[in-house]
């Protein structure tokens, strides 16, 4: 059969057979265009408005320090009203509890802690995770109830002998802070208790159990008018300074970053300032 009569023999079913594949391309183009879009639709519910990375949505959960109370609830609803349809659930207490929490798997898209000592914790256990980015620093004052009953000046009379004072715990950071001015002033003292955080340490000082208390200075100015903060020079060795960090493995790691990347921004920051927190 010589080439010319083969290539008409073939000619006929190649026109046929060329209209078929371009019929199943076309249909096969619908098929993959709809499970894109089924797969963009999917990762959007999940944490993307609409499919947009950048686009947080859904609930962000927060474990922050206790004396991030006040001011981080403060920019939870800031950050909601720049993004609607976000929820942010805070989880405070002790930054060591809370390290332990998400040690022992506890779910979570953001940690800030009172000290970069605690939030390594977190990080030398996690995998992937971000390095920390501290957003704001904060000292010790000596809190003592309104009109400073136990006319209380300065770290050495917190050993007078009958007063009653509070410290947290010392592997919290307001009693890591504390035990560390103490030893560089040269205080010794058995406190009457010893707190899970700074809050509770402080609630002492506001029902009047106690005389005294070292908190935060933030946390002193939060409860103004129910507790007096008395400034002293050590507080300039117990210098915290806040770490947040987004979790590897967070439920929704869009909302975790994006709220991260808020308490970082200057809205946030004017918040901290005016709550008494130093800049970063």
């Amino acid at each position: 059969m010589s080439r010319r009569h083969r290539a008409g023999w073939s000619s006929a079913p190649a026109r046929r057979f060329g209209r078929r594949s371009a019929w199943i391309g076309a249909a096969l183009t619908l098929v993959l265009a709809g499970a894109a879009g089924c797969t963009s639709s999917d990762r959007g519910d999940a944490g993307h408005a609409g499919g947009d990375p950048g686009q947080p949505t859904g609930t962000v959960t927060v474990l922050a320090a206790a004396s991030l109370t006040e001011t981080f609830t403060r920019i939870g609803t800031n950050f909601e009203a720049a993004h609607p349809g976000v929820r942010v659930v805070f989880s405070f207490a002790g930054s060591s509890q809370l390290a332990s929490q998400i040690n022992s798997g506890a779910p979570a898209d953001v940690f800030a802690a009172a000290s970069p000592a605690t939030m390594k914790t977190v990080t030398e256990v996690a995998r992937d995770i971000d390095q920390p980015r501290v957003f704001a620093r904060n000292q010790l004052v000596i809190a003592v109830p309104a009109g400073n009953p136990a006319q209380v000046t300065g770290l050495r009379d917190l050993s007078r002998p009958g007063l009653k004072v509070a410290l947290c715990a010392p592997q919290v950071p307001c009693g890591a802070a504390a035990r560390t001015a103490l030893d560089t002033a040269g205080v010794a003292l058995t406190p009457v208790t010893l707190e899970r955080d700074v809050k509770a340490a402080l609630t002492k000082v506001r029902l009047g159990e106690v005389d005294a208390a070292l908190v935060y200075r933030t946390d002193a100015r939060a409860a103004a008018g129910q507790v007096e903060g008395i400034e002293f020079a050590e507080s300039a060795v117990t210098v915290n300074d806040y770490p947040i960090v987004a979790l590897p493995g967070a439920p929704n790691p869009t909302g975790a970053a994006a709220f991260v990347a808020y308490v970082l921004s200057e809205p946030a920051r004017t918040v901290l300032t005016e709550a008494g927190f130093q800049p970063a």
